[in-house]
């Protein structure tokens, strides 16, 4: 079985981790992994506040999304910490995306980054705006860390493939984490949805759900309010991005939550022949809450 080198940035001699982790229990490894991820997070979420103090001018993408210094400077930080953390295992980050390999295997180990998941948000003063870093295996996300930088607020999954997982929440830098699990929904659903995208079709399913709340939640942050039982359903049929998911993804199913197509087949990553781009989707608190029609 191939093995990929892990390295805590903390300390000269790397540990051993096997490119299928985690799998039928959570490990040391994994965890160690897992806190070199919250620190590097950590990292890149400075960079990012550091730039919104003294303020950035966006630009426009090949595809009309903002970009700022800020998203750029996060991907550095966490370029060179992921190239310490996990040598060799391929990195694929919203902002390197064109330039960089891509997948060999896409069953294999592989990370999804996006250094700042809600740039329309930061442009506009909002605090929903996250660092979102995840580690995929066998198209799954087993590790993710969700940082939000104006807060400072991490939430943690970790999702082995045949096990139960693990989430929790941390306040700040030093904070004892919270265990998270998602909440047994009540009989009016608390539903989430993107302050910059509306889709007619979320709208058409939440017609179903009579007596349903909705609230207004920007970036990954709608997969983590569901995680800490804030929550109970995401439903998702506009444009998404891999690197937009795979972190939240992995907290929110930690913790108990239901993530799968609407359908209710399973959400899987990879997708490179698509430009990475996701199928629609749902995060369901419990199972009681019925898919579409």
């Amino acid at each position: 079985m191939p093995v990929a080198r892990f390295k805590s940035m903390s300390v000269s001699e790397p540990e051993p981790f096997p490119a299928t982790l985690p799998d039928r229990m959570i490990s040391s490894g994994d965890r160690q992994l897992l806190a070199g991820l919250v620190r590097l997070a950590r990292l890149a979420g400075d960079a990012i506040e550091a730039i919104r103090t003294h303020g950035c001018t966006p630009q426009d993408k090949d595809d009309g999304s903002p970009v700022t210094e800020a998203d750029l400077a996060a991907d550095q930080v966490i370029a060179r910490g992921l190239a310490e953390l996990l040598p060799g295992v391929p990195v694929i980050s919203e902002e390197t995306v064109g330039r960089a390999p891509g997948l060999t295997d896409p069953d294999g180990l592989f990370v999804l980054v996006d250094p700042l998941d809600g740039t329309r948000e930061f442009i506009n003063g909002s605090p929903d705006y996250t660092v979102n870093i995840a580690v995929i295996a066998r198209r799954r996300p087993v590790t993710g860390v969700v940082l939000a930088p104006a807060t400072g607020v991490v939430w943690t999954g970790l999702c082995p493939l045949h096990a139960p997982g693990e989430a929790h929440r941390i306040d700040h830098a030093g904070a004892a984490p919270r265990p998270l699990q998602v909440r047994r929904p009540g009989t009016a659903l608390e539903v989430l949805a993107s302050r910059s995208h509306a889709d007619p079709r979320t709208d058409a399913y939440l017609a179903t759900l009579p007596g349903h709340r909705r609230l207004t939640v920007g970036s990954s942050l709608k997969f983590c309010r569901i995680a800490e039982g804030s929550a109970d359903l995401y439903p998702r049929w506009g444009t998404t991005m891999e690197w937009d998911t795979a972190a939240g993804h992995a907290v929110a199913a930690a913790a108990g939550a239901l993530v799968s197509a609407p359908d209710g087949s399973a959400f899987l990553y990879g997708k490179q022949a698509a430009g990475w781009r996701n199928d629609p989707f749902l995060v369901r608190a419990s199972s009681a809450i019925p898919l579409p029609g």
